[in-house]
């Protein structure tokens, strides 16, 4: 294969009159495999794994604090207002206002050029830029799904002598996670996919390799399809997963 690709290369460079075939075959061979180039899009998958992950928890933890900070306010009695509640939902408002309001690319630009300009570890500034902006969509598709529930469910924990956090983690997120789920998927989708921007700042997943291999070649096709196949098959595998998880779900309702 590699005389092959070192006899049709001198053949294109000759100006000789070369095959679509043999075009195909030499300009897929530089993408992939000269110079073991498959191994640099091995090692973009693994850091857009990592930094999704990392971007998941982090936008995790920060949408169920800031929907069950809304929620609790929103929820209160009257005449019973929290002041300190108060404080922290007005907080948690202009987070999510300033967060969906303004680009994710210029939000990443912000914190690896600005907020962390002094550190080198553009991947780890990457996941936290992806993570608070997920926070920020995730708060508010978990705060949708408490505030559809009916609010007989949290008066019926608390009736029973739970406190707010024990009924929430009991009795309403449970039955609130089964509403979300969709939704939620689709956003950990949407985040697996803008990975990509972190490579503005120089965060060294799929399309940094991709970047870095047509940068020699001078051949962008063969490097963007192939990270395009690569994402739309991760995709395909979360969606399966997420297709397994809602079925698992129903079945456990009829039990």
């Amino acid at each position: 294969m590699e005389a092959l690709y070192e006899q049709w290369k001198g053949m294109m460079a000759g100006g000789h009159h070369v095959s679509a075939w043999q075009n195909f075959f030499v300009k897929f061979y530089q993408a992939f495999i000269e110079g073991d180039r498959w191994i640099l899009y091995l090692k973009g998958v693994g850091t857009t794994l990592i930094v999704t992950a990392m971007a998941l928890i982090l936008g995790i933890f920060l949408g169920v604090v800031v929907a069950m900070v809304r929620t609790g306010h929103d929820q209160q009695r009257p005449g019973q207002k929290n002041p300190v509640l108060g404080f922290f939902n007005v907080v948690c408002k202009i987070y999510t206002t300033v967060i969906r309001g303004t680009p994710m690319m210029v939000q990443i630009l912000i914190m690896g050029l600005v907020i962390f300009k002094s550190s080198r570890n553009f991947t780890v500034v990457g996941a936290i830029s992806l993570g608070i902006n997920s926070g920020a969509y995730v708060s508010e598709i978990i705060r949708g799904g408490l505030m559809s529930l009916d609010p007989g469910q949290a008066e019926a924990g608390r009736s029973l002598g739970l406190n707010y956090m024990t009924t929430m983690r009991y009795i309403v997120i449970p039955q609130a996670f089964k509403a979300i789920l969709p939704a939620l998927s689709n956003e950990f989708i949407i985040l697996l996919k803008d990975t990509s921007m972190i490579t503005v700042i120089g965060g060294k997943e799929l399309l940094y390799a991709a970047q870095g291999i047509y940068a020699r070649t001078y051949e962008a096709m063969f490097p963007l399809i192939g990270i395009a196949c690569i994402y739309l098959i991760l995709v395909m595998i979360l969606t399966y997963l997420q297709g397994r998880l809602e079925r698992r779900l129903r079945q456990s309702d009829r039990r």
